[in-house]
């Protein structure tokens, strides 16, 4: 059995806190943003647990700090503020200033001498931070115990990582972190929802899943046969307390796959996943080809993946809310096969060691299908490859668009100028052709940066 954490050691606290009944969610590490998309000279805001904070970069330690969003001085978020030129995270209301540890630095209102930024009162909140594998992760709960418990990050390629080759990507889901976690941890549910996608209606065959151990920090488990009818080997399974999934692969022919995924509550019914798709390959070219890649382009195909679950997921949380929520979900559910083994387990964790972030809260209202199929507010806005990618596009149709205008006018007057030629009018109408074609194509993919297709590939009609 393979797993992607070690064990704990003698010296660390265990994720969940102390208590052997209760999985404290608070007391854990979680992901909340790629390195590569956080820009250093702008607040970045985001919401963990129902707790908004700032994302920001302290220069004068040269690390990533977050701050729960809230002057302590009248309660405006931190996050409209700006990074002042000496480094302090600077306040928009008054300009109160503060250092990376929370410390209040500045105070421009109050007369020389006095000392009021040394009360405890005009500190800024920070929680403990930690950058591992390319992911600021942070911990919400007591921060004297953050350097106690481990990160939940891919021991596999902290072990090889110059073997690996890994794709990212992120996006927020409108639903919550235990739907996703359900969701992902369902093998069984690959070749019907993702037919067309990266997965194969004809693929389909019985799942036979074996739990292999289980406690307040999760469990492992195995699919002997494994997916695709047995033709890719064995495949084992991991859920690591509280948000982190990871399904691992090896086959002769591929080599070795992993998929993980973190997911992080945000608030009821809405999280964020983080996606990681470490591959080993058997043979150097299909890493050469991943590796060309842009990474925006690969987050479009990304996006059509999630969002070929989204709708119905969205619904499903609040059909099982209904029921009695998962505290009910056995009765809810008719889980008859052992294809649904993970998923009983997980949602017998949640309930064993009442590990639900949102107890006693209900689902927001039902979004609509644009707003479920949303693009740019749930990710793109967010990524820096894409939104720079975005940019770019949009500069280059508006270019092109002026040459198409250009090259349309020049056809009628080259017509007027050679009566005995036809060369170049053609020439002209080729080009306005070649222009209007790239213009036509440009719009088509900064609408995939924007929303998703209504209709999921799976239901496409058949070429």
């Amino acid at each position: 059995m393979t797993t992607i954490t070690k064990p704990i050691e003698t010296n660390k606290l265990p994720a969940g806190g102390t208590n052997p009944n209760q999985f404290d969610v608070l007391e854990a590490w979680y992901p909340i943003h790629y390195i590569d998309d956080l820009n250093k000279s702008k607040l970045t805001r985001f919401t963990i647990l129902n707790k908004d904070v700032v994302i920001w970069w302290d220069k004068q330690a040269s690390s990533w700090r977050v701050f729960e969003d809230k002057c302590p001085h009248r309660l405006v978020p931190l996050s409209e503020g700006r990074i002042a030129e000496d480094g302090l995270l600077e306040c928009p209301y008054h300009g109160w200033a503060f250092a990376g540890d929370g410390e209040c630095k500045r105070i421009p209102q109050q007369p020389e001498g006095r000392k009021a930024e040394t009360s405890q009162r005009a500190c800024a909140k920070s929680l403990p931070t930690s950058v591992k594998q390319g992911l600021l992760f942070v911990f919400p709960g007591k921060p004297e115990n953050s350097e106690n418990i481990e990160v939940p990050i891919i021991e596999a390629i902290e072990e090889t990582p110059d073997e690996w080759v890994v794709l990212n990507t992120f996006r927020d889901l409108p639903y919550d972190a235990l739907t996703l976690l359900e969701n992902v941890i369902d093998s069984s549910h690959i070749p019907f929802t993702h037919h067309a996608t990266v997965g194969n209606r004809d693929s389909v065959s019985p799942v036979e899943l074996e739990l292999v151990e289980s406690g307040k920090n999760g469990f492992t488990g195995i699919w002997q046969d494994g997916p695709r009818k047995g033709t890719l080997g064995k495949q084992d399974t991991s859920f690591i307390a509280p948000g982190l999934v990871c399904h691992d692969l090896t086959s002769k022919k591929f080599g070795r796959t992993l998929t993980v995924v973190y997911a992080t509550p945000i608030r009821k019914g809405e999280c964020r996943l983080f996606a990681r798709f470490p591959f080993k390959f058997s043979a150097k070219l299909p890493a050469f080809f991943i590796k060309l890649t842009p990474r925006w382009y690969s987050h479009i195909s990304n996006n059509r993946i999630l969002e070929d679950d989204q709708i119905f997921l969205h619904y499903q949380e609040r059909f099982l809310e209904e029921s009695g929520g998962s505290d009910n979900f056995n009765k809810a559910f008719y889980l008859p096969t052992k294809a649904d083994t993970y998923v009983s387990e997980l949602r017998n964790w949640v309930n064993k060691y009442n590990a639900n972030p949102f107890p006693g809260e209900t689902l927001p209202p039902r979004l609509s299908t644009e707003e479920l199929l949303d693009r740019y507010h749930s990710h793109t806005k967010h990524c820096g490859s894409c939104s720079k990618a975005l940019a770019r596009i949009q500069k280059l149709r508006m270019a092109i668009a002026l040459l198409t205008a250009v090259t349309w006018a020049m056809i009628p007057l080259t017509s007027l100028l050679q009566t005995k030629s036809v060369i170049l009018p053609l020439s002209f109408s080729a080009i306005f052709l070649l222009f209007a074609g790239a213009w036509l194509g440009l719009g088509r993919l900064e609408k995939r940066m924007y929303q998703g297709d209504e209709v999921p590939p799976r239901n496409l009609p058949k070429k």
